[in-house]
């Protein structure tokens, strides 16, 4: 794994992040946690788009709403654990 892939990573794992913090709301986790979740929804969504069969296209853009997506769910789940 090169150092532009990780840079890569953080910078589409932040925008996701952002992204899902601003339209779900709730947690608020910092910068770092908001790149995590954005990471962390990356995987998700990438999972989640591969069980589905969803594909979008391909680049930078592609990652982006992958990633939001997953982090979307990701911060869906963690609302409903706080509440419970």
């Amino acid at each position: 794994m090169s150092l532009e892939s990780i840079v890569v990573w953080i910078i589409v794992g932040g925008i996701a992040g952002l992204l899902a913090e601003w339209l779900i709301g709730g947690v608020n986790a910092g910068c770092i946690g908001t790149v995590i979740i954005g990471i962390l929804g990356a995987f998700i969504g990438g999972w989640l788009f591969g069980l589905l069969h969803i594909s979008i296209g391909s680049g930078i853009v592609n990652e982006i709403i992958t990633a939001f997506a997953g982090a979307a769910v990701l911060l869906l789940i963690v609302r409903v654990i706080r509440r419970v």
